[in-house]
């Protein structure tokens, strides 16, 4: 009986995280379109899913999302690998990393886009796109 009202209550989290998260649609802020910044990048996930971000949103690992410290939420960033030439376009929903020396926190997704969660960093460009 346990399991089963564990399992309810996983599906209830994921119902209301889905209806209650913005929509990617949202309009995209566009002020800081051009903006270029190097250096490195990590992701985030299990301890944070579902999550509140700093914008309100419930966090999604399997979303194309970011933090960064001070880019405008909704802002749309390019993220490249500048070992791969890998990249991904996410949309700013949260801030952060708090950690000396990183740029941007991807999503688990994300970052895996653009190189191996194993490594856990990459060294990365991002740009503000419209």
């Amino acid at each position: 009986m346990n399991r089963k009202l564990s399992l309810l209550a996983i599906i209830a989290v994921v119902f209301i995280s889905a209806c209650t998260s913005a929509p990617y649609s949202q309009q995209v802020n566009t002020s800081q379109v051009g903006f270029v910044e190097e250096g490195i990048a990590s992701f985030y996930a299990n301890k944070y899913q579902f999550r509140t971000t700093a914008n309100g949103e419930r966090f999604n690992q399997f979303a194309s999302t970011a933090a960064h410290k001070t880019l405008p939420f909704n802002s749309r960033v390019r993220v490249t690998n500048l070992d791969n030439g890998k990249s991904v376009v996410v949309r700013i929903n949260d801030r952060g990393p708090f950690i000396n020396g990183r740029i941007i926190d991807l999503s688990r997704s994300s970052f895996s886009e653009i190189a191996d969660t194993k490594a856990g960093l990459a060294r990365v460009k991002i740009e503000v796109i419209p």
